[in-house]
């Protein structure tokens, strides 16, 4: 027997009635409330593990922004709607406002039970992946709660306090520098020196003199020492930006100074011993690299002592929203404006789309957006023509995913909780995926004459 508390909020005294009988059924603790204006006295007395939103709290333009409210009292809370219908509109409202799930009133009991024990499930998963263990200071953050960026997160907190160095790998625009930086803050040598080195912007004719400094006269024009980035890093920690596109040569001095932790000054007889921990970052496959013998093998291990991998944001779109809404607010800020949101028009679009810049792509486009905005617009309306053609001419997933989930909605004769369990997705999923392909909501009908 369950023993999880569900808070239910819902003005119909029978409805609330109906909904609690039901919870308690499946044998859950269940605090009931009309309305969210009690909410903060209540959370001081207890946590709740869901927030259940009856019918009563969705009007008829399917608005559902008391979900913002309750986020900002609950937090990770998850949040279940039980909806009077369901409609493309209300998917696209709730996954804005941040509802975990959605049922409809007419759903079988045992979705409604179902659905309450996978937020369930899936907060503990969360709970335990942003326990205060993992707490990360950074510049900025990650935004997105999505199962593959929690892994990041907790893979982060788990290497930031070692001393070894590591290999970040990802596509270019998913956040390496932004997750080095987050190590480093949370690292012992937080308070030393974080230097980033562009591996591909230095020249082999410039690579000693710039990593490893020369001394006064070592060189026609050195009229003075030069420290070097390597020695300016000593205790703290070095960023070798783009490794996969350093030289060969370039590679094999980062070897040796890996290797004999020291560095060999220009003019210098003697060597200075160096303590600096190693983040590297490379948009290629090192591994390949290696094989083809254009990456050193025994650099590469040395490198990625541990490595982390950054998902592409087509692999986490549940993030998609919670990541236009930072941006959205970042440029109202910094432009003095109040847009709320992109209208639901342009959000089929940005769902649809597959973001091979990935979240550095998503951020160019919000901001040239809002460069095409006049003051007083409140809404995101049009997109950049250049992003509708990229997207016109681009498929983001392959057409056996529509096929399935067509079959499915056939199969069960449109009812979506069917199709949902039949794809193994949650209902959500559904809604996003038959948005995302354009599929409505209701069943077609044959036209006749």
């Amino acid at each position: 027997m369950s023993c999880s508390t569900i808070l239910l909020i819902e003005r119909s005294d029978a409805l609330s009635a109906e909904l609690g009988a039901q919870l308690r059924r499946g044998g859950f603790r269940v605090t009931q409330i009309a309305n969210q204006d009690a909410l903060p006295r209540l959370f001081e007395r207890i946590r709740p593990d869901v927030v259940v939103l009856g019918p009563s709290t969705i009007d008829r333009g399917c608005d559902v922004n008391c979900a913002l409210e309750i986020r900002r009292v609950a937090g990770r809370t998850p949040i279940v709607l039980v909806a009077e219908v369901s409609s493309e509109q209300l998917a696209i409202n709730a996954l804005r406002a941040g509802i975990n799930e959605y049922v409809t009133v007419s759903s079988a009991k045992e979705e409604f039970t179902a659905t309450i024990r996978r937020c369930l499930d899936n907060s503990k998963f969360k709970q335990h992946k942003t326990s205060p263990t993992t707490t990360l200071e950074g510049p900025g953050r990650m935004i997105g709660d999505s199962a593959a960026l929690q892994t990041v997160r907790t893979r982060l907190c788990r290497v930031a306090s070692t001393d070894s160095n590591i290999l970040i790998t990802g596509e270019t625009g998913t956040g390496k520098e932004l997750a080095a930086e987050m190590l480093y803050l949370n690292s012992r040598r937080r308070d030393k020196p974080f230097i980033t080195i562009n591996c591909a912007a230095i020249p082999d004719t410039l690579f000693e003199s710039e990593l490893f400094g020369h001394e006064r006269g070592a060189f026609t024009g050195a009229h003075q020492s030069r420290e070097g980035k390597l020695r300016a890093a000593h205790g703290g920690t070095v960023f070798l930006d783009e490794i996969g596109d350093m030289s060969p040569y370039g590679q094999s001095s980062m070897l040796r100074m890996m290797e004999n932790r020291e560095i060999q000054r220009l003019g210098r007889v003697n060597g200075l011993s160096i303590d600096v921990r190693i983040i590297a970052a490379t948009n290629r496959n090192l591994e390949k690299l290696v094989e083809e013998n254009s990456f050193r093998r025994d650099l590469f291990f040395r490198l990625a002592v541990t490595s982390i991998h950054l998902p592409p944001l087509r692999s986490r779109k549940e993030d998609l929203i919670a990541l236009l809404d930072y941006y959205i607010q970042y440029f109202n800020e910094r432009l003095g404006m109040s847009v709320e949101r992109f209208t639901d028009e342009a959000m089929a679009f940005l769902l649809a789309y597959d973001w091979p810049g990935n979240v550095r792509e998503l951020k160019n486009l919000v901001e040239a957006t809002f460069a095409e905005l006049s003051p007083d617009d409140t809404l995101i309306v049009e997109l950049p023509a250049s992003f509708l053609a990229r997207c016109m001419a681009f498929t983001s997933a392959s057409p056996s995913e529509r096929e399935k989930l067509v079959s499915a909605l056939l199969v069960t004769n449109w009812n979506k909780s069917k199709a949902a369990n039949r794809l193994d997705w949650s209902r959500m999923k559904l809604y996003r995926k038959m948005a995302q392909y354009k599929i409505g909501t209701s069943r077609p009908r044959l036209q006749t004459n």
